[in-house]
């Protein structure tokens, strides 16, 4: 276990970034937490995440965008962070299509900034996010690393596989050990507000019908937050990739044959049916949803399903939590958290 290491992790008042920080804190590292605390949902909600982070003595809130020229440089300079999780990002497919610029200068010009950051202060290892929307029209499932991922129907996908070639360069060209992983429909506790799981919940509750994307034929690989995160911090303790191809664990590796970069999938290794998913909404809040059916949305795709044996052979973990147990525990978070507070629509 690292002790009194420091990590920068981008995105610490975002969903993922939030859990992955305060992981990191009970590992008993020093982190580094960096978000803009952007208006795309409830900004309450992620300063509500960022305050149960500042009551740890080992954490640093920054409050900044990445796309603020030079802003990660001076704190690159200051922190010498030894591993750098970006977890920060404008997320969400569909909201991609109505504002396409703030994905230009967040994931993109934010990206951008890190790693020119971290080429003038290396870190020891650059963990970066992309998504399993990478994948795009390839319908070969599950999705293998080591698959074609070129037909990208987002967006949002389209500047997460472009912040993975990005990566790639600066891995080749600078000798940045990068671990790029895709992640694959996470839900759990402190979730967002724009996620199914979070809108299924709060209809529910609420006597309202819940929209249905494809009429219900939809699979997804939901990973639970807590899966996601130790498989995080697991890669954080890793070998970090070599150059030049050296260091293959094994036969379905994405190490690059030219730098020190790989992409791996985070996901559970099973598609669950969309239509499974809302039965056990229903049974963690006790109650019968109203269903509206409605055509598939631009942007989206029909399923996900990632392999993760790269993961495990990385890492000896694999992620497992039923979507039963996991929707349960969000419901729980959800009664608490807005009992205590009033949500918002």
């Amino acid at each position: 276990m690292a002790i009194h290491r420091t990590a920068l992790v981008t995105g610490s008042a975002g969903f993922i970034g939030f859990h992955t920080a305060r992981a990191l804190l009970d590992a008993g590292w020093r982190v580094i937490g960096l978000d803009a605390m952007t208006d795309y949902y409830d900004v309450t909600l992620k300063r509500d995440r960022h305050a149960g982070l500042e009551t740890h003595e080992n954490f640093t809130s920054v409050e900044a965008r990445l796309e603020e020229p030079g802003r990660l440089l001076s704190l690159f300079e200051e922190e010498r962070p030894d591993v750098v999780v970006h977890l920060a990002a404008q997320a969400g497919v569909r909201y991609s299509i109505e504002a396409p610029r703030s994905y230009v200068e967040a994931n993109l010009l934010g990206t951008f900034e890190l790693l020119e950051a971290a080429r003038a202060f290396p870190p020891a290892h650059m963990l970066l996010a992309s998504t399993s929307s990478a994948y795009g029209a390839n319908e070969d499932m599950p999705y293998r690393e080591t698959d074609r991922a070129d037909w990208q129907l987002s967006f949002y996908a389209a500047t997460k596989k472009a912040n993975e070639a990005m990566a790639h360069s600066y891995a080749h060209l600078y000798r940045l050990p990068v671990t790029m992983f895709r992640f694959f429909t996470v839900y759990g506790p402190w979730g967002r507000p724009d996620m199914a799981l979070f809108k299924f919940t709060s209809a529910i509750l609420k006597g309202r019908p819940i929209d249905i994307y494809n009429h219900g034929n939809m699979r997804r690989d939901f990973t639970y937050i807590d899966d996601l995160v130790a498989g995080i911090l697991a890669l954080i303790d890793a070998v970090p990739p070599q150059a030049d191809g050296r260091g293959a664990v094994s036969g379905v590796d994405s190490l690059s044959p030219v730098a020190p970069w790989r992409v791996v999938n985070i996901g559970n290794g099973d598609s669950v049916p969309l239509m499974r998913f809302v039965e056990a909404v229903e049974a963690a809040t006790g109650r019968t949803a109203e269903k509206n059916f409605m055509e598939m949305q631009a942007g989206d795709v029909p399923a996900t399903w990632a392999a993760a044996d790269l993961l495990e052979d990385l890492t000896s973990r694999r992620p497992s939590t039923p979507v039963e147990d996991g929707v349960a525990r969000f419901v729980a978070w959800y009664r608490e958290y807005y009992g205590r507070r009033p949500a918002t629509d």
